[in-house]
């Protein structure tokens, strides 16, 4: 497998924030849709994009609390969208077509970790369903309006290196493991850039991955204190303990440089982190730096959109 995880000298680094990576660009002619995008680095991201001009959609299941959360915000509107429900992503795609808004980037935001086992739709995993399934299908949805111009941006993360797709039981019937589960819901993220990138180039679409880091945030809402206190994230107080954690606006940092930065024009299919492309990671066992092969091979990442397609029902490509 050839790979093109080369940094390309961003000029930021981890302690980056995401206003400083948008410091002297004008969005005033861009729309983004960031899924998720009133809470943690999802709220971190619409802020700094409007901030910079440009048209924030943010879709959240809960569209009363979510705007609640963005209220005062200049150019952010909240849309109602259930990641984990297909009928709600074909409602929302299709109002959003009707509207003819072309959508300059998508930021595949929103997920869940680590929950305890949970069956949605037609018996699928949570994990994978929503964190995945739903993107894929949300993406695909939204094709015509992004055809001509777009970067789509998921939102991974380390927790990749604890799992490839497991394709003789993505749906975890033989046992669950809800870190298996959330690794190979990461995995999916990373791939599915990786061919989402092959497929939408030609029209000018360009696919990218990303893990934010170690932040604190309503991602850890499933994990009990002690839980997180064993991993060493925060102290008996529930005071921070891991000097590595970045705050939410270090944290929504890569995502916006891999939506705007100059830097990657003309380039896509990458996983990148610490605003920079990240190397990749073949070492044993897994470092949970860079990017594993498993989450950038292209004959996987081909081989997840078929799955995918076929679970969903849903193939702009077909």
């Amino acid at each position: 497998m050839t790979h093109r995880q080369t940094p390309v000298h961003s000029g930021f680094s981890a302690a980056s924030t995401a206003s400083e990576v948008l410091e002297g660009l004008d969005l005033s002619r861009t729309t983004a849709l960031v899924t998720g995008g009133h809470s943690g680095l999802g709220l971190e991201t619409t802020r700094a994009l409007a901030g910079a001009g440009a048209r924030v959609i943010v879709a959240a299941r809960d569209r009363q609390a979510a705007q609640a959360r963005v209220a005062g915000l200049a150019n952010v509107e909240v849309h109602g969208l259930d990641l984990a429900d297909l009928a709600s992503i074909k409602r929302f795609s299709e109002a959003f077509l009707v509207s003819g808004t072309h959508l300059d980037i998508l930021m595949g935001n929103a997920g869940i970790m680590a929950c305890p086992e949970t069956r949605v739709g037609p018996g699928w995993e949570a994990q994978f369903a929503t964190n995945h399934l739903g993107h894929h299908a949300l993406v695909n949805r939204l094709w015509p309006a992004l055809q001509g111009g777009a970067r789509v941006v998921m939102v991974s993360s380390a927790g990749h290196h604890s799992s490839a797709i497991r394709w003789d039981d993505p749906q975890f019937d033989r046992g669950y493991d809800k870190w298996l589960a959330y690794g190979q819901s990461k995995t999916a993220n990373a791939l599915f850039a990786v061919h989402l990138d092959r497929l939408g180039r030609e029209q000018g679409v360009r696919a990218f991955s990303l893990h934010p880091g170690m932040i604190a945030t309503p991602l850890q809402r499933y994990l009990p204190m002690e839980e997180m206190v064993a991993l060493g994230w925060i102290d008996a107080e529930g005071n921070p303990a891991n000097p590595a954690f970045k705050n939410p606006r270090q944290g929504a940092a890569t995502q916006v440089w891999a939506a705007t930065s100059p830097k990657l024009d003309g380039l896509g299919g990458l996983y990148c982190e610490d605003c920079e492309v990240a190397r990749l990671d073949e070492s044993e066992p897994a470092s949970f730096v860079g990017v594993r092969p498993h989450a950038v091979d292209p004959e996987q990442a081909e081989r997840l959109w078929r799955l995918s397609a076929e679970l969903t029902r849903v193939d702009a490509f077909s």
